[in-house]
């Protein structure tokens, strides 16, 4: 294989990117595919369409902390541990921590797979019956903690909203979305939970107009009386993603 047969395959650059964003592409496969990316402007290109895909969902996994049996023999090892009287519980305790990783290497090498599947035919599907009709949008605060997961789809004329982390606001309070254009135009999207999923109708506008980003913002109850601006601050915001 080489960079002349890679970019006459479409497929091809799309499974290689894919693996590469989610990091089982590895060893001497991995080194050549970077040194193509600095080759090739085309596939950097599709690299990025891939980051835009899975670094709004790696924001939502929650982190999977080891048993505690596996700190608890870190902390003997580095620490000045009683003697050992057992001469083979050192080699039965390494054999298991050891199973233990290479298990979950395992199990993260097969799920991180099985989602370049998933979206690898996601990604086919929107290629050939819907291409630029999906959209995405990873609201964060001013921390860049991820609050909100936004999807679009202009062919069912549907937004998703997704709070992550669930808001506390006060009975006189509303969280009101908003949509900024290219061209710096603000409309209001409506107003949406403090917590939960939903699913609002996407407004003529979004399906006309290109959007950069979207925002929450707080306001009184019932909203901004103005549907072009908003009342109150802006919360949180994010940029809207064609995936």
């Amino acid at each position: 294989m080489n960079l002349q047969n890679l970019m006459a395959n479409s497929r091809l650059q799309q499974k290689l990117a894919a693996e590469y964003v989610l990091g089982s592409l590895r060893g001497g496969a991995r080194r050549r595919f970077e040194q193509w990316l600095e080759q090739e402007a085309m596939l950097r290109h599709v690299v990025r369409q891939w980051e835009a895909h899975l670094l709004p969902m790696a924001e939502l996994t929650p982190a999977i902390a080891p048993p505690p049996q596996v700190w608890e023999r870190i902390r003997q090892r580095v620490g000045i541990a009683a003697p050992v009287h057992d001469r083979w519980r050192f080699w039965r305790e390494l054999r298991e921590d050891l199973a233990f990783w290479r298990g979950l290497g395992m199990v993260s090498t097969a799920a991180a797979m099985i989602l370049v599947s998933v979206l690898f035919s996601t990604l086919e599907r929107q290629q050939n019956d819907a291409v630029g009709n999906q959209y995405v949008a990873t609201l964060t605060d001013e921390k860049a903690q991820a609050i909100a997961l936004i999807t679009g789809d202009k062919k069912r004329g549907e937004l998703v909203v997704k709070m992550v982390s669930a808001q506390s606001i006060r009975a006189d309070q509303s969280l009101e979305l908003w949509s900024i254009s290219k061209e710096g135009k603000v409309h209001s999207l409506g107003l949406i939970a403090s917590a939960g999923q939903v699913t609002v109708r996407m407004p003529e506008h979004m399906l006309k107009q290109e959007q950069a980003v979207l925002a929450i913002s707080l306001e009184p109850k019932g909203g901004s009386a103005n549907p072009e601006k908003p009342s109150g601050p802006i919360l949180f915001k994010g940029q809207w993603l064609v995936i």
